[in-house]
């Protein structure tokens, strides 16, 4: 049994280790630190991240216009309203997502260092495809997940990757919901002195920056311009940095990037009871929010996942929302995929609707589906845990208690939720009261903000921003 104490007295002495990053030297006096530098740190050019991938079997993946759900959505748009909806399959990469994008990166660094082996901490898409890239790459692999609430009932989704994981080679261990996930996890990194494979670290976010850039690169190919929109499942933030950066670099830059999360309004993630009261392990308010106000709340130092950096707007969504156009693009184009991704089609098949025809908006991403991903086992899974699934109107349901399928695509809503009051979230948990000149320019960069905007934010929570003096 492990010491919480003296784990948490080593924290970050055995953070750094694990991912040979000395986070320390990006540190500035104040409130912030180098994220541009500390990017720089991973030793990788953007070229390098491309050939990494090739030789791991991720990226290139393909990119299809759903004309079948476009024409869906204009059904219930305005007369000449109805963007093109196209989405970038990324259940064609090695281990079924994205995520094996940020995982080969990883991976490829902890054997290009001689470490024996990786682990990570997550019961999502994450854990599949790192044990992927560590049996490919030869190495030991750990997965750790937070699996059970009190009566050792586990979600159907969190079983099927660590099916995944353990048919890739890894080790799964299962842990009940608490505190013990990180502890556990941190235990495990002092122990083996395996590589730390974090979602948030330098490694983890350029891997995604060739999604946003082949996705300006291939809708430019087919239509001659940039996408209008590109829509991101939200959790830790780490999908929408790295594909806004890539959109970026591709030179994209008038392409608005949003994000999208499952509304699980009232459900505490770390509860015991509100645990198996949700449908949806990743992609939900849970990590959505608290993540982009507390990005460093991570398994790293620093994270390198900054959505407010990057969020033009934030979208939530209902759970019944996502089911119901998960089955529709499955009946409607032929394509069984997993809900999380849906969650940015939701978004986008409502968004489409308000926006011109020629206009393009692009989902970012899908996963695989199957066993316990699929809508109908989590639908099953709902129904035992006494939540009401039903067909109505999906703005009355109410997480942890119904999950409402729309009787309509038409009754398909979304949320936008102000970036102002993350922003604000940000800030209070800050020492507004001693804010250098640094400090000021950081938080511009941080909560993509403009001088007039910030200084009136801080003014509202009790601070005072610092006022370069002029002559």
């Amino acid at each position: 049994m492990y010491d919480i104490y003296d784990l948490n007295r080593r924290r970050n002495a055995i953070m750094q280790q694990s991912v040979a990053i000395d986070y320390s030297q990006f540190e500035y006096k104040g409130i912030g630190f180098d994220y541009d530098a500390l990017m720089r740190s991973s030793g990788y050019a953007y070229e390098d991240i491309v050939t990494i991938q090739e030789a791991s079997m991720v990226g290139k993946t393909p990119l299809f216009e759903l004309q079948n759900i476009t024409n869906y959505a204009r059904k219930f748009a305005p007369a000449g309203l109805g963007a093109r909806i196209f989405v970038k399959d990324e259940a064609s990469n090695l281990s079924g997502s994205f995520k094996a994008r940020r995982a080969a990166i990883s991976v490829h660094k902890a054997k290009e260092l001689g470490y024996k082996g990786v682990i990570a901490a997550t019961s999502g898409n994450y854990g599949a495809a790192v044990a992927a890239l560590a049996a490919k790459q030869g190495l030991k692999c750990i997965i750790v997940q937070e699996c059970f609430d009190s009566r050792n009932i586990a979600q159907p989704e969190i079983l099927e990757k660590a099916r995944a994981c353990e048919a890739y080679g890894a080790e799964v261990i299962q842990l009940s919901v608490g505190p013990e996930l990180f502890y556990t996890f941190l235990h495990l990194l002092d122990e083996t002195g395996y590589f730390n494979a974090s979602l948030y670290s330098p490694y983890g976010i350029m891997g995604i920056e060739t999604l946003g850039y082949e996705i300006a690169d291939e809708v430019y190919e087919r239509t001659g311009r940039h996408p209008d929109v590109v829509v991101c499942t939200n959790a830790g933030g780490g999908n929408l940095t790295g594909t806004a950066r890539g959109l970026r670099r591709y030179g994209a830059a008038s392409t608005k990037v949003y994000g999208a999360s499952v509304n699980l309004q009232g459900l505490h993630m770390a509860s015991d009871d509100d645990f198996n009261s949700k449908s949806f392990t990743t992609g939900h308010t849970g990590f959505g929010i608290p993540f982009a106000t507390r990005p460093d709340r991570s398994d790293v130092p620093r994270s390198a996942a900054r959505p407010l950096r990057y969020m033009d707007k934030y979208f939530t969504v209902t759970q019944g929302n996502v089911f119901f156009i998960t089955e529709a693009l499955s009946i409607l184009e032929g394509m069984e995929r997993g809900p999380a991704g849906n969650t940015s089609l939701a978004v986008a098949f409502k968004l489409a609707q308000s926006m011109e025809r020629d206009a393009i908006i692009v989902v970012q991403e899908t996963e695989y589906s199957g066993a316990g991903k699929h809508h109908q086992p989590q639908l099953s899974f709902a129904k035992a845990n006494q939540i009401d699934v039903q067909v109505g109107d999906p703005s009355n349901e109410i997480p942890g208690k119904n999950i409402v399928l729309p009787s309509s695509g038409g009754l398909i809503d979304i949320q936008e939720v102000p970036l102002d009051k993350l922003r604000r979230s940000y800030l209070k948990n800050l020492d507004l009261k001693t804010l250098t000149e640094k400090d000021y320019a950081f938080l511009k960069e941080e909560l993509q903000i403009e001088s007039n905007q910030l200084s009136s934010l801080i003014a509202s929570l009790g601070g005072k921003a610092y006022e370069r003096k002029t002559r």
